[in-house]
Parts: structure tokens; sequence; C-alpha cells
């Protein structure tokens, strides 16, 4: 039996016993089951996470994304069932349990639209879940956090959490834990996003209006997630509400938005829709001299989400989304000179978006079981069009024409489907299994380019590569308590990636652990190993639209990590604050970089597995994480310490060097706080050790004009560290149709000079010749009005 073989048996034979033992476990014990939803009362949106408790006998459950819950309890026991979501009253259901129950709950916000106050209530403790290195942010807390321009965004508000850096000023990627952008698995409603930043990376795609739910996982796995080694962010839009119409945007400096969502059939059938466009290029238009040239910049995009309730046990679900972003250029020249003139004429474009489409269907098999299956369309390309015309004229006569065309395309299209159940057969297990297939495209480049000469045409087509590759998966994980005190989750996932006659498979082990000391303190650890099949090729790190995504292939082999991570967790002051402190170590192989000399340019008519080197990494630290949800005053405060290297065969002599993001020291402070009068502050204070960069340590002048530079190391040098204060005030004022909120805020509040990047500037004037460096952003003010009714 081959390695392969033996793995998928073993897995197999593995996941048969532990739904055996927990079903035969279920059988004999003599329970009736309580089943059901928890949703808002207002909108009928699902409550992702909500607690699902017995008051009497301490035993409890959470809801799954689609706001199912099953709790099964002793038959003929008296039941106090008690459903609770942060921000939400309590509702409570007694009964004698003597048959099997539904019962759907549904909540009523405990907060007016006025006030981000978020109330407590009975949620699942940080100490008594399984699952570490794993955050939620609330929707109106990730609104209330200073934006830049204005904006909100879903992931400058992820890089103020212990363990998430941002790389550079003002970009929206996502380091976690030492690792790069392309190893976040980022789904909104299921689908993979491969490039989540507008603006060229100042900004990311996800129009907060729009969410519903937000979840960050750094490590500690869960089984069902898969195909990428540092985090998974898990987005979910709203579903639209059931019962009435309703709306929202805003309009800011650089972009407006709307939201609109209301009944197609009341309690049966719901919409939302959502659009973002920016007007950089409607507002710079006034301001540029045609005769010198014309810049222009936009994005924009939209999400919608239909909801249709086919029966109390069936529900389906299509969501989308679209998302473009446009850069053009156009430079045009005219001279004349006694009889001649000369005319040219150049036009650039560059384009980049996301596609993405998911179809749900979820049924509740019965009482114990759900499931829900969902297909994906995901899509992402990048264009680059540039232009030239060329006309020269004597007496009249034209003496010479020519003109050119450059097109270069670029993308990755995936189709997938996927089958997840939850199974809760008691209060001591929470298992979910499931299997995926996804059918992956990879396009890295076709280039066309075109020359007329006089009348002479060249056309030059080059294709580049094209790749099909398949990628199967399938998991199983249970969320098992084993005493009062030692709860567990246990599972693995066999994946399995099929590409030009190679085949790769990996077994991954994820196991997550949970002591309680005592009512308040919980002790943690995990374990898991994670494989990633796709490849991005990256010149700068912020997600510029020149990244290239590619498979794994005969030549360069997968990404690979295991991650462990330790820690303990406990909240404070009757539920007030909760704090963690985590420590992790992570080993990664499979890396890819450039080699020497290779880049974006040299790849586009050349193979690019013979423009890369493969490596491998090492990330470790610690995290502190202090958050307060609840109260007038709420926010948390985040430090981490930690370390991420890289190690190549043909980069720096082979010598290991740190990573471009490895940054020793990271410390973010986020406050919220409500005042009198309907008024509401906002700040953050972010610190972090500066960049590593590679800078020359000599230049030598050769013959007459070629300089010569001479580095030590890669990253051989720390860029000034890197600070900043944001702070954030607004008015909320009631109208009889709803509400409007004024909001100023300043970012970078005392306008400290953070370095973006350095260059070697040479003597000159009397000056020595030295390094400097450029800072992007000093303080900048903005002024948004938002609106609800």
């Amino acid at each position: 039996m081959s390695r392969y073989k033996k793995q998928a048996y073993l897995f197999l034979q593995a996941a048969l016993c532990l739904l055996l033992l927990c079903c035969t476990s279920a059988a004999f014990a003599q329970r009736h089951t309580i089943s059901g939803y928890v949703r808002d009362a207002q909108t009928s949106e699902n409550l992702i996470g909500a607690a699902v408790y017995d008051a009497l006998s301490g035993q409890g459950t959470t809801t799954n994304s689609y706001g199912f819950y099953s709790l099964s309890l002793n038959a003929g026991d008296s039941v106090a069932l008690m459903a609770s979501y942060i921000g939400y009253g309590r509702q409570r259901l007694s009964l004698k349990l003597t048959k099997d129950v539904t019962y759907n709950y549904a909540l009523s916000p405990n907060t007016s639209l006025a006030t981000v106050e978020v109330m407590a209530s009975k949620e699942e403790k940080i100490e008594e879940s399984t699952r570490m290195s794993t955050i939620s942010v609330p929707i109106e807390q990730l609104k209330a956090v200073p934006a830049l321009m204005g904006e909100v965004d879903v992931i400058k508000t992820l890089q103020l959490l212990p363990g998430v850096q941002s790389g550079t000023e003002g970009a929206s990627g996502l380091y976690v834990r030492g690792g790069g952008p392309d190893q976040n698995l980022i789904l909104l409603d299921g689908a993979p996003v491969y490039n989540a930043t507008h603006l060229f990376g100042f900004f990311s795609v996800f129009n907060a209006d729009a969410l519903n739910h937000i979840e960050l996982v750094k490590g500690g796995f869960p089984a069902r997630y898969g195909g990428r080694l540092s985090s998974v962010l898990d987005i979910s839009m709203k579903e639209g509400n059931m019962h009435e119409f309703h709306g929202e945007g805003s309009i800011g400096i650089i972009a407006s938005k709307l939201t609109l969502e209301g009944p197609i059939k009341k309690d049966t059938a719901s919409f939302i829709i959502s659009a973002r466009r920016t007007y950089l290029d409607v507002l710079a238009r006034p301001f540029m001299n045609k005769e010198e040239g014309v810049v222009g910049y936009f994005f924009q995009d939209f999400n919608a989400k239909f909801n249709y309730r086919i029966t109390s046990k069936d529900r389906l679900y299509l969501s989308g989304y679209t998302g473009l972003d446009k850069f053009h250029t156009r430079f045009e020249n005219n001279d004349t000179y006694n009889n001649s003139s000369y005319y040219s004429k150049e036009t650039a474009g560059l384009g980049w978006g996301n596609n993405m489409l998911s179809l749900r269907w979820n049924r509740i098999l019965n009482n114990r079981l759900f499931l829900n299956t969902t297909a994906t369309y995901s899509r992402y390309q990048f264009d680059i069009d540039v232009q030239n015309q060329d006309r020269s004229e004597e007496n009249g006569e034209v003496t010479r024409e020519s003109s050119s065309r450059l097109i270069y395309l670029s993308n990755i299209r995936d189709y997938s489907i996927k089958t997840d159940f939850d199974y809760l057969p008691s209060p001591s297990h929470y298992i979910r299994f499931g299997s995926q297939a996804i059918q992956h495209q990879f396009r890295p480049g076709a280039i066309q380019l075109t020359d007329e000469i006089e009348g002479d045409e060249i056309n030059d087509l080059k294709q580049g590569s094209k790749t099909a590759a398949v990628e199967a998966s399938v998991y199983i994980e249970d969320d098992v308590r084993l005493s009062d005190k030692l709860k567990m989750n246990v599972g693995g996932r066999l994946n399995s990636f099929f590409v030009d006659g190679e085949t790769y498979t990996s077994l991954e082990p994820r196991v997550t652990a949970r002591y309680l000391v005592n009512d308040r303190l919980a002790l943690k650890a995990s374990y898991a190993k994670t494989s990633q099949f796709i490849h991005l090729l990256t010149n700068s790190g912020i997600g510029l639209p020149t990244d290239l995504w590619v498979p794994a292939t005969k030549l360069v082999q997968p990404q690979r990590a295991t991650q462990y991570a330790f820690g303990a967790a406990q909240t404070l002051l009757d539920g007030q604050y909760e704090v963690s402190v985590e420590g992790y170590y992570k080993t990664m192989k499979g890396i890819i970089e450039y080699k020497e000399g290779s880049d974006f340019t040299t790849t586009i008519s050349n193979n690019w597995e013979t423009k890369v080197t493969t490596g491998k990494g090492w990330a470790y630290g610690a995290e502190f994480f202090l958050q307060k949800k609840v109260g007038r005053t709420s926010g948390w405060v985040g430090y981490t310490l930690s370390w991420a290297n890289r190690q190549f065969a043909e980069l720096n002599y082979g010598r290991k060097f740190p990573y471009r993001y490895d940054r020793r020291h990271d410390i973010s402070v986020v406050l919220f706080h409500q005042l009198p009068r309907n008024w509401n502050f906002s700040s953050t204070w972010v610190y972090g050790t500066g960049n590593a960069v590679t800078l020359t340590e000599s230049r030598y002048i050769v013959g007459a004009y070629e300089t010569v530079d001479s580095y030590s190391s890669r990253n051989n040098y720390r860029m000034r560290a890197y600070h900043r204060l944001d702070l954030g005030f607004s008015k909320i004022k009631t109208k009889s149709w709803g509400e409007v909120v004024n909001t100023f805020s300043l970012y970078n509040a005392y306008s400290r000079q953070n370095p973006f990047y350095m260059y070697f500037a040479g003597a000159k004037d009397g000056e020595k010749a030295s390094f400097r460096q450029v800072a992007l952003f000093p303080i900048i003010p903005s002024f948004s009005k938002s609106f609800k009714f």
C-alpha cells in the first residue's frame, strides 16, 4: 500500500471510529433534544456564536454560522434554556423535557441605534471555549475605529490585534504571526478573496455596512479550515431584513456608499444590496492641465445577497460581490518648429478586481444534524494596456508614423463545491465533518505586443503558462468535553492536489485543549499542521496588482507549516474584561521568492518556475490581549513580542535573515467611550519596531558612469520605529425618519513622520551622501456624514 493510500485509510478509519463512539454514547443515554435558530427579532438576521445554555444543569452550546443550535438533555428534567448574545437581551424557555422540542429564539437589541455601548450578557466566556488564537470583532466597534480619510476598513481594524501586522504605512495587508499575505485564507460567504485591497493596498474591499460577522483565526485551526498556513479571516454578509425596508449609507471625502435591505416576501425572502464608489477622478479633474497630461483613478464595489426560507428546515442563500479598480494616464505632446511638427500620445491603463458568487443551501436533517452545501465561483484578474503613437511631419507631409500597444492579462479562477455537517449527539460532543473540491485555473501571464512602423506590423502574442489543478479535501473534528475541567477539539484534514500529472497529499492533525484551573482561569494549548498548494509571487508585499498567483508544480513544492501554541485565558470583574496570553512557535517550508535579478517583468515571457527559489521560515513570539466589550467605555490593549526569519539557499549566501516584516515589538491601544448628548469618542495608538530593509553599505564608481553597490546581507538595517495616534468624534442626531451621524477624525494626530521607504541620496550642495526616508501621511483630518433609515 502506498504512503498516500495508507494515510487516507488511517484517517478514514479514525473518523469512522470517532463517529461510531459518539453515536453509541448518544444511543445509550435517555435524552431529548431542543433545537432551532437564534435570530434578531427586528431583522431575522441569524446570530452567529450566540450562547444557548440550561441554567439548571449548566449544559450549553453555541449557534453555528447560520444561527442553528442543538442541545440534548436528560429526559424528564426541568429545563430553563437561556439564549443570549452580546448587545442583545436574553430570552428564556422553561419546560419539562418529555419529548424533542423545536424552538426559535428572537432576541431584541438592548441598545438603541444612537449608541455603540454594548451591554453584558451570558455568552461563552473566553476560558470556557476550547478555541484559542481566535478573535471576533463586533461590527459596531469596527465602524467606530478612527479611519484613514473616513473610510471604515475591516482589515485595518484587524491590524490592531496582537499577532497581526500591517506591513507598511496605511496598507490593508495582513501579516499574521510571521506569515506572508498569500498565507491568509480570506472568505466572504465561503468564497475565497485573492486580492482584498483597493487603491494600491490602502483600502480593503469589504464594505462594513453589508457585514454581519467577522472572525480571525491565527492558530489552533479547526479541521474545517484548510489551504493556508497563517490565518483564516471568515466574513459573513448580512442576510437582509425579513420584516421592514431599511437603508444606510455615508458620504465621505473620497467615497460614498449606500446599503438597502428589506423583505421580498415578508418572513420568507429578503435581500440586501450595497454599493460603494470613490470620486477621486471626478474631484481631481478640474485641477488637471490637459495639455500636460491626465491621471485618473477610481474604485467601486457592489455586494448583493438574497435569502429564501423554503421550509422551516430548508434555506437558500445567493450572494455575490464584484469590485474594480481602474487607473489610467494620458500624456500628449504637439510641437511645431518652422515647417516641422511632431505629435506623440501615450496612454496607460491598469485595472484589477474580484468577482465572487456563492450559492448555499442548508437543511436541518434532524434535530441533531445540520447540513450546509456551498457552491462558489471566485475570479481575480488584472490587466495592463499601454499604447504609444508618434507622428512626424515636414512641410505638411507625414515623414514617420508609428504605434505600439502592450496588453498584459493575468488571473486566477476557482470553482468549488463544499458540504459540511454539524452533528450534536450530546452536550459533550460537537462534531463537524465534510468535504470540498476546488477546480483552480491559473494564468500567471499572457502578453500581446503590437508594433506598427510605417505600415509594417509586428504582432507578437505570448500566452504564458496556463495551468489547471484540482484540490480535494475531507475533514472531521469533535469539540469534546472529557471532564468538567478538560475539553478538547480533536480533528484532522486530508488534502490532495492534482496538477500536471503530479499528486500531492497531506494529512493534517489538529488538536486544541483547554483545562480549567478554576471557574475563571483556563490553560490552553494547540497543535496544527497546515498545507498550502498555491503561491503568491510578489515584488512589494503590499498587495499591488502585479502580484501573480501560481500553483505548486513538479518543480515547485507546496508550502507546509507546523504551529504550536500555548497560553492562558481569564475573565475579570464579573466578565467585563477578558485577558489572554499566548506563546507560539511556527515552522514553514516550501516558501518561494524571486531569485536575485528576477521580478515581475522577467516572468511575463519566461517560465516562472525557473525564476524563483524555495526556502523555509520560522516565526515565534508571545501575545498579550486585554479586551473590554461592555459598558460605556470599551476597547482593548494588545502587545506582541515576535521574531520572523527566512532562509533560502540562493539568497543572502544561504544565510538566515529577518523577514521583511519581522517586528520585535508591536503595541496597540484602542478606546471607545460614549459621551453625553449622543457624542461618541474613539482613539487608537499604535507602536511598532521599524521594518527590516536592505541598504547598501558602500558604493563604487566603475569607469566613467557605472556605479556598483555592495551589500553585506539582506534586511540588514531597520527603519525608524513606527507610532501614530488617531482620534475620532461622532455626533448622532435622531430624525423622524432615522438618524444622522456626523464624524470627524484625525489620522496621525501628532503628525509623526513615519517612514514609508528609504533611498540613497548622493553628496550635493555641501551635504554628505546619506540614506533618507520618505514619509507618506502627515496629519490628515477627515469628515463623513452617515445615515440610517
